[in-house]
């Protein structure tokens, strides 16, 4: 087929081919699109008949992101449908490969592979959900992988062997013998718990080796125009912008991509999810208060006031049994629930003849949130003492419970029933043998900041430097490579903690227990902080119970959308998220 733009003829779907041999561009295939199991990517520059293009982003499936790529002319094509098709807001940048410069260090503690198995395929969509993007096919990633047109990496953690990364490559060539002889990268996903600095450059980074192995002469990529933190890492890798264009379909996902909703940029994750969540609903949001997080949600005549996840539905007499930690583990006493040895605390003499029954104790402020003034590991009479006065100094009535190891377990219970459970893990750097441990915190707090919306960072405070203390090392000291290093005791996220997801792995002797303890609480939207062994066991302390969980914090479980339902029953969306997993027969 002759090339449009050799007959003198205007093409929408031409694009400025470099010197490429005209007999390149004629042998090139016509019509391709690839199917990348979120979405299909269509290839415009071999469309001649625009009309073709158009039905195939009207065939879009539910729930799909179909992009129609290197459009050189998208406001024509969007001037055909303007009411269904859309300029994507979202730039095009290039790395000429040979240009590329390797790394001189490679990124330590995690390694780069292809996809190797269909778990990979589950693990990739994991990734996916957890930064919002849209989840594929795994049967349709896993066929994908098996051909030359499709490239899947993931990086895995060195220490753990958990999957925290993953990106996935298009060869051009592979696909339509492109005459540019280009590829293209989609689908860059970090895991924002992971503590590894540098996972999404190397992603990049094996990515384009592989593609030079293969002798291509670019690799582009598309990222949103306000991906800040993403433009920045391609921006020093050699990416450069280039005058590419996507369009997309109007469909609810990409709904806030083309329509400017109010701005709100001072909402702070844990009321924006819910704020957004309304709104996707057709649930009038008025912002009240911003700094507090507080909106008011109305519904056909029915409207609640919320902050955050607290809610008109919770009442006052249970949000102070959550506020009031010796209330709190009356109750769950009374209602069968196991809970860590405990006393107030009152003189030293007392305090130390509980420590010494013990042995190791946790101290906490009777009323408080968000780990202040809590003290984990105290094993002297002297550490006990300094405990409690830090613990006065929020709250003159002091709590010491028995110190029960484990792991910190938060489920998130909406209505009397489960949504979502994780572990939380303590503020933790890993050494690299260059950098000092104040290095290695600052860089932990940038990453930590970053992933929440700037709600979680590790406070260099005297409890950071008593916990780098008690392992041996100060903020001065270099820390050897592979070395882990916690310095924060305990796992509250604002003070740079870890949520890793245990959903669907919840042991359902947990799941009941978390029901019972909200029921005795009387109260719609809780969450109950456990010690267990593991979230798979049946073993479990209740600490506590948080009448305003971050729901954001959970992702991609829907909290929030469960937290709507509650409100406004009647635009239900969403089925029961959590269901008990088998238990095994004897």
């Amino acid at each position: 087929m002759t090339d449009p733009r050799r007959r003198g003829q205007h093409s929408l779907w031409s694009t400025p081919w470099k010197e490429a041999p005209e007999h390149l561009v004629r042998d090139m295939k016509r019509d391709v699109l690839v199917d990348l199991a979120w979405g299909r990517l269509v290839f415009a520059q071999t469309f001649d008949d625009p009309r073709h293009v158009i039905d195939l982003l009207r065939a879009e499936e539910e729930g799909r992101r179909d992009i129609a790529m290197y459009v050189a002319d998208p406001h024509v094509l969007v001037s055909h449908a303007p009411g269904e098709l859309f300029i994507d807001p979202s730039l095009t940048y290039r790395l000429e490969l040979h240009r590329y410069r390797p790394r001189r260090n490679p990124v330590s503690g995690v390694f780069v592979r292809k996809m190797s198995e269909l778990a990979d395929a589950e693990e990739i969509n994991r990734l996916y959900a957890g930064r919002g993007m849209v989840t594929g096919d795994t049967a349709l990633m896993w066929g994908n992988q098996r051909t030359p047109t499709f490239t899947y990496l993931v990086a895995q953690d060195e220490r753990t062997g958990a999957v925290v990364g993953t990106v996935t490559g298009v060869d051009h060539v592979r696909a339509f013998d492109d005459p540019d002889n280009g590829a293209s990268l989609w689908s860059l996903a970090v895991d924002p718990q992971s503590t590894i600095p540098g996972v999404g450059e190397a992603l990049v980074r094996v990515l384009a080796e592989r593609y030079i192995g293969r002798g291509r002469d670019h690799l582009d990529l598309s990222v949103l125009h306000d991906n800040d933190p993403a433009i920045r890492l391609y921006t020093r890798l050699g990416f450069q912008r280039v005058p590419v264009f996507a369009v997309k379909r109007k469909n609810p996902i990409n709904e806030p991509l083309y329509v400017a909703g109010p701005a709100e940029t001072e909402l702070n994750p844990y009321a924006k999810i819910i704020a957004d969540e309304a709104r996707r609903r057709g649930i009038l949001v008025e912002i009240t208060d911003a700094e507090s997080g507080e909106l008011r949600l109305s519904h056909g005549g029915r409207r609640i006031v919320t902050r955050e996840s607290l809610s008109e539905l919770t009442t006052a007499v249970a949000m102070s049994r959550c506020d009031d930690k010796q209330l709190t583990r009356r109750i769950f006493q009374r209602a069968g629930l196991s809970v860590p040895r405990g006393v107030s605390a009152s003189s030293a003499e007392a305090d130390a003849a509980f420590l010494a029954e013990v042995g190791e104790a946790v101290v906490k402020p009777v009323r408080g949130e968000q780990g202040r003034g809590i003290t984990v590991g105290v094993t002297s009479p002297a550490a006990l003492a300094s405990a409690v006065s830090l613990a006065q100094t929020f709250c003159p009535d002091v709590l010491i419970e028995e110190c029960v190891d484990g792991e910190d377990l938060r489920i998130v219970v909406i209505g009397h029933e489960v949504v979502a459970a994780a572990v939380r893990r303590p503020a933790t750097v890993y050494g690299t043998g260059r950098q000092t441990v104040a290095d290695l915190i600052d860089a932990h707090s940038r990453r930590r900041s970053a992933a929440t919306g700037g709600e979680s960072r590790v406070p260099v405070d005297d409890t950071t430097v008593e916990t780098l203390r008690a392992a041996g090392y100060g903020l001065g000291d270099v820390l050897p490579e592979g070395v882990a290093l916690r310095v924060r005791r305990t796992a509250n996220l604002h003070t740079g903690g870890t949520i890793h997801d245990v959903t669907a792995s919840l042991h359902p002797t947990l799941a009941a227990a978390a029901v019972a303890a909200s029921e005795a609480i009387d109260i719609p939207v809780t969450g109950l902080d456990m010690i267990v062994p593991s979230p798979e066991g049946e073993e479990y302390v209740l600490i506590e119970a948080n009448e305003r969980p971050g729901l954001a914090n959970h992702e991609p479980q829907p909290t929030a959308a469960r937290f709507v339902d509650l409100l406004f029953p009647a635009t239900r969306t969403t089925p029961r998220a959590w269901q008990p997993p088998p238990v095994p027969q004897p």
